[in-house]
């Protein structure tokens, strides 16, 4: 081999170790943001314990003040968020409780007499978050879903309520509001609980109500 054909040989064994380098370190760049999208929403079991216990202050406020189950608000957030005040989906729903600033948060607004809606930077505070959310499960239970009787019911019929809207929930039984509830209250809370989990036209709501109540129980453990 001549020195010129060696010099060519050098150069084309360095470019093509440079493009693999290029391509290593892209690859781990990607999986680096991979990585971090999965962590995101995630915590350990110690980590959602630990973080549950530090809003219990805020949680049993909220409760108390509008009346509403405070294990229910952290069942709810350990299923929407894993108690990560940050988190901001896909859908833009945001915080501990994944409220919607248009719809969830607006309709919070608007029970505590204020105009408007809640900025995403509102609603990753924790405190405010807590409160609207305590405040939409109120709106559920005593407005959207007022006339079923039964408290089980009404437990179950809000978390179903809470991820998909009470209309969907009602219309699960009948599209007249007044002829879905009478069925509802003909039924015990199991068979309400059954009802959904086989006839709910969005197979979210059945996951969602097992899982919500899946810690609601673990809580009370």
């Amino acid at each position: 081999m001549n020195i010129k054909t060696g010099y060519l040989v050098g150069i084309l064994i360095l470019s093509g170790c440079a493009k693999n380098t290029q391509m290593i370190n892209t690859i781990s760049s990607g999986n680096m943001k991979y990585n971090n999208r999965l962590k995101s929403p995630m915590h350990s079991a110690v980590n959602s314990i630990e973080n549950s216990r530090t809003y219990n202050d805020n949680i049993f406020q909220a409760a108390n003040h509008y009346h509403v189950d405070a294990m229910l608000i952290k069942a709810i957030i350990q299923v929407e968020s894993g108690f990560n005040p940050s988190l901001v989906s896909a859908s833009n729903a945001v915080g501990l409780m994944q409220l919607k600033p248009a719809t969830a948060g607006r309709d919070a607004y608007r029970f505590k007499g204020v105009s408007g809606q809640p900025s995403t930077y509102e609603l990753q505070n924790p405190a405010v978050n807590i409160d609207l959310g305590a405040a939409y499960i109120n709106i559920i239970q005593n407005q959207q879903l007022a006339g079923i009787k039964n408290l089980q019911t009404l437990h179950y019929a809000t978390i179903v309520a809470y991820v998909n809207g009470a209309g969907a929930m009602l219309r699960t039984f009948a599209y007249d509001k007044n002829i879905a509830l009478r069925r509802i209250n003909q039924m015990s809370p199991g068979e309400f609980y059954q009802y959904i989990q086989k006839h709910h036209p969005d197979p979210q709501a059945p996951r969602y109500l097992l899982k919500v109540t899946s810690a609601y129980k673990a809580m009370l453990q």
